[in-house]
């Protein structure tokens, strides 16, 4: 259980979050010209490296410890969790970071790579400091020693998500409500922190 735990909190963190974002979206592209196989090898290799590092840079941060710190990185994380929950229930205006976000993995797209190295390179770089990314750097935080669960549940979390994305595509550009499913992420953010502070109390008391 100890194991099992943070991979499905990754894995639906991650999962729900990435469910009609912009990401999903761009390997829905990729997919008109290249085999699903590569596209979510490519997804699985960017997710590695982005997810990745962000669990394993919290999971270094959490081995300075000592009780005091120890309680200081648990409430700064689950504060993060509630903060990245809450902040996505605000609505988004367009902004310069995001934009040239948005140009950079264009023209990424357009580059003749190897597709697998193509969709990897643009996971990567759409996915740092994104929400995801960040609660995978909390989660690094949370659960130290269960880094390979984190890993393995935030590459399901993304592949599972962007293979509906390109063999469902159709059906979920005419049936997905995006606001929904936006709100649901948001709510498990809440939940996962209301649940992180519970813990901390029941712990305390």
């Amino acid at each position: 259980m100890e194991l099992i735990y943070p991979f499905l909190i990754t894995f639906m963190l991650v999962f729900f979050s990435e469910l009609g974002d912009k990401t999903q979206l761009l390997v829905l592209s990729f997919s008109t010209k290249n085999k699903a196989r590569n596209i979510l090898l490519g997804v699985a290799l960017g997710t590695f490296f982005s997810h990745g590092f962000a669990i394993l840079f919290g999971s270094k941060v959490a081995y300075f410890s000592n009780d005091i710190f120890q309680f200081y990185l648990k409430i700064f994380t689950y504060a993060s969790f509630l903060l990245l929950g809450l902040l996505g229930f605000i609505p988004k205006k367009q902004d310069t970071n995001f934009s040239n976000k948005s140009i950079l993995l264009n023209k990424f797209s357009h580059m003749q790579f190897n597709p697998i190295i193509m969709v990897a390179i643009c996971i990567l770089v759409g996915e740092l400091g994104d929400k995801t990314f960040l609660a995978s750097l909390s989660l690094g935080f949370q659960y130290p020693n269960s880094k390979l669960p984190l890993i393995l549940g935030s590459i399901c979390g993304m592949v599972l998500s962007d293979c509906i994305a390109i063999f469902c595509g159709k059906f979920l550009g005419n049936h997905l409500n995006e606001k929904f499913i936006e709100i649901l992420s948001n709510i498990l953010f809440v939940v996962f922190g209301l649940i992180g502070f519970a813990s901390i109390f029941i712990n305390f008391s």
